[in-house]
Formats: structure tokens, C-alpha cells, sequence
């Protein structure tokens, strides 16, 4: 069964004219009254009377009315939301991005807007594969460690990651400060080195930035999660290069320290990622300018 036949019927039962009928739904009168006959041939049943005044329904439409109306109602309502959502929790928005910064920045930054009744859907991965989803649409927003070059993608720069070298207290104090000042890179030969992946893509940034040559070490331990180095660190396995953001509690606690301070510590920009082509939505609105405004804080 079509369903725009008994949207076209509902819509002539409530109207009481073909006409009005035609007019709400954007149709021709022609238009409607050929859907009319097509349900009525369908259902082997008259609908309606044609008099001077309008459509007069036949017992038939009356019950007919009565069991699909409210389901009609539903299904339209649910698609009106989606398509134009006028709250929060109209629409559930996608996003995705790296495990550590949405679990350790972004879910607590909107926190208020899930109470207020935000809906998400979140998803973690690289952001090679986070992009290729949104061009694909399988996310809406994504949050990406680095500008995405692809004409289909909008992006706005939502904060600075600083990165730091940092160490348990045992460590910090076989490697001093002023020896890695003075050495350089070859201060931390022989020491274990925990990374995120096996190209050492941080470790890698700090070394190219701070100490002008790419490292020559292989990562002692390889993690796929930020917070998994950081806890190897601060047991002492060994030493990282680590988002200042997510070992800040850390660090002011002493169990880790950082190991060589320096004047401007190497930065990575994240950006916000949509669509070009997205429909605008009243719930992903809000939550791209509700993290903006929060990512100001953060410094």
C-alpha cells in the first residue's frame, strides 16, 4: 500500500473539499482526485461523495480514518523532525572522533546540552577513516587532528593541543632537565619509549619541532589509546610525548613530571568537521557553537 494514497485521503476527510485537499498537500486537484479513485479501486470501496460542497466520506473513510490517522500523524511528525528539528532532542546527531579528546573534552563540555535533551551518537577512529565517513555520511561532525583538504568538508579550528615530554619522578630524575637541554635527543638513548602507534606520528611532531631531527628510537610499548600510554608513564614503564590536556591532573600531582620544559611546546590544531552540504539542524547548530564557545575555556 502507498502510504501517500491515505495521506491524500486523510488530507481530503479533514478538508472536506478535493480542492483544499490539493492545495495543502501541493498537488493538483486532478492529481488528487486520480489518488483517490486508485485507493478506492485498492480497497473495493467508495471513500467519498462528490456533491457541490465538497467530499462527503462514506462509513468506509470514517473507519478507514479512524485506524490509520494517528499512525499518519506519527510518521509525519517523525519525519518533520528529522528533516526540520525545533529541538534538541528531535534528531540524534553523529559524531566522531579520537577516544581521548571526546572522552576527556568534548562529552564533558556538553554535558548540559544532553540534560537539556541533546542527543548523541559517537563513534571513535583516525581521522582518515572519520573523514571518508562524513564525506560518506555516516557522521555529521567529526572532530579531526588535522585540517581535511576535500571540498565536499567544512572545517573550523576548535582548539590547540600542546604536547609535552613527560616522565614518572624515577625518570625525571635519571634525565635531568639540563642534561636534555644540553644533549638533546641523544640524553633519551636507551630509555623505553611508550607510543600511541608504531610510527610514533606525536613523538615523531616533538621531536622534528623541539630538537630538529626525527627520532631513531623504536617504541619500546605501542597503545592505540592516549590514556593507556599515560598510565604505562606514570607506572614508570617509561616515557612519552603526551597532550598536555590529558596529563594536566597528573602532572599537578607529581606522578608524572615534565621532563624537558620548553619556551613554546610543539601545538597541533583540532577542527571541527561537516559536510558542505549539510542540512541545517537545530541540534548539530547547537552543539558545533556550544563547542566553540567551551574550546575558549580550555586554554
Amino acid at each position: 500500500m502507498d502510504l501517500t494514497l491515505l495521506r491524500t485521503c486523510l488530507a481530503v476527510y479533514r478538508t472536506g473539499s478535493l480542492t483544499r485537499a490539493a492545495r495543502e498537500l501541493g498537488l493538483s486537484q486532478p492529481a488528487v482526485t486520480g489518488q483517490l479513485r486508485a485507493l478506492e479501486a485498492k480497497l473495493e470501496q467508495p471513500l467519498f461523495l462528490r456533491v457541490p460542497q465538497g467530499a462527503v466520506p462514506t462509513e468506509a473513510a470514517h473507519e478507514l480514518i479512524r485506524e490509520t490517522a494517528e499512525p499518519l500523524d506519527k510518521l509525519e511528525s517523525a519525519l518533520r523532525r528529522r528533516l526540520t528539528p525545533e529541538q534538541l532532542s528531535d534528531r540524534t546527531v553523529r559524531l566522531a572522533g579520537p577516544t581521548e579528546i571526546i572522552t576527556e573534552r568534548i562529552l564533558p563540555a556538553v554535558a548540559d546540552l544532553i540534560v537539556d535533551g541533546l542527543r548523541l551518537q559517537v563513534s571513535f577512529g583516525l581521522t582518515d577513516d572519520l573523514i571518508a565517513g562524513l564525506i560518506n555520511g555516516l557522521y555529521e561532525l567529526v572532530i579531526a587532528t588535522r585540517q581535511p583538504r576535500h571540498g565536499a568538508i567544512v572545517s573550523t579550528p576548535l582548539m590547540d593541543e600542546e604536547f609535552v615530554l613527560v616522565g614518572s619522578p624515577d625518570w625525571a630524575a635519571r634525565i635531568s632537565a639540563p642534561t636534555l637541554s644540553g644533549q638533546g635527543a641523544e640524553a633519551l638513548a636507551g630509555v623505553p619509549m611508550i607510543s600511541y602507534s608504531g610510527n610514533l606520528p606525536i613523538i615523531r611532531h616533538y621531536w622534528l619541532t623541539v630538537f630538529g631531527q626525527p627520532p631513531t628510537l623504536t617504541a619500546r610499548v605501542t597503545v592505540p589509546d592516549l590514556r593507556a600510554v599515560l598510565a604505562a608513564v606514570c607506572a614508570g614503564a617509561g616515557v612519552s610525548v603526551l597532550p598536555s590536556y590529558l596529563c594536566t591532573d597528573d602532572i599537578g600531582s607529581g606522578r608524572i613530571t615534565i621532563l624537558h620544559p620548553v619556551e613554546l611546546p610543539p601545538l597541533n590544531t583540532l577542527f571541527l568537521a561537516t559536510r558542505a552540504d549539510a542540512r541545517p539542524s537545530m541540534s548539530l547548530t547547537a552543539l558545533r557553537s556550544h563547542l566553540l564557545v567551551k574550546a575558549r575555556l580550555w586554554h
